[in-house]
């Protein structure tokens, strides 16, 4: 299975389209909340920021996950932990031992190599075309005065541009400290997750909706969000 950065998604006449925030091994709680939002599983697209395991108690749900028609998924900071833990016994431990990974083993060896596999060839970024314009989804961040054409083509040559979009968080750090931040050029969009807050946080042309799902004995987090992208813009939080 061969690894491309990028996708490019058509725009969805049937149906909806949403992007769901870091799920961290919470796949019951999207569930429900694609129940309650009558979700249709033969018009509808849900888009992940990436992060979808670690930490919350479902993280061995994923492959069963990532092979529906309906789910489009990019890679985030832990699914390269899992990555690179094949490759360096000080790697695997810190991500077993201190990032939520211990799940992996209690799975047996042929599934971990399914799962690897998938995850392995899931790209770093998405655009999508929709009624509110050109959408991308990112894991963590992007660099400020890069437009997203020059991203894009980085990102196939780059490893550092590529490792940016999934482990930094200095936009938001700079976006805490000021309060404001400039557009990305070239998008209407962009959607992002990777660092936990209260609740989502819309600010120029970018959406941060990682609302800390799997910290449940977080009084401020422990809610996973869904961003309806088309046909309409909503914000949906639960629980």
């Amino acid at each position: 299975m061969s690894f491309f950065p990028f996708k490019f998604f058509t725009q969805n006449t049937r149906g909806r389209d949403f992007v769901v925030g870091d799920i961290h091994g919470m796949f019951s709680v999207l569930e429900s909340q694609l129940e309650t939002l009558n979700f249709d599983p033969e018009i509808d697209r849900v888009f992940a920021v990436g992060d979808l395991i670690d930490r919350g108690p479902e993280s061995y749900r994923v492959l069963e996950f990532l092979e529906k028609p309906w789910f489009y998924a990019i890679k985030g900071n832990h699914e390269m932990m899992l990555i690179e833990a094949k490759h360096k016994k000080t790697n695997y431990r810190s991500w077993v031992e201190n990032n939520g990974g211990a799940w992996w083993e209690d799975v047996d060896r042929g599934t971990q190599k399914k799962i690897r596999k998938s995850i392995k060839a899931l790209p770093v970024a998405f655009e999508i075309a929709t009624q509110q314009g050109k959408v991308g989804v990112v894991h963590a961040d992007l660099p400020i005065g890069v437009s997203w054409q020059q991203l894009i083509h980085n990102i196939y040559f780059d490893e550092e541009t590529r490792d940016y979009m999934l482990w930094s968080r200095n936009r938001i750090k700079y976006i805490e400290l000021t309060g404001e931040t400039t557009p990305v050029e070239g998008i209407d969009l962009v959607v992002m997750g990777h660092t936990p807050r209260e609740k989502p946080l819309h600010i120029s042309n970018l959406y941060y909706i990682d609302t800390g799902a799997s910290y449940l004995r977080d009084g401020d987090l422990g809610h996973l969000t869904l961003l309806q992208i088309h046909p309409t813009l909503e914000e949906f939080v639960y629980p």
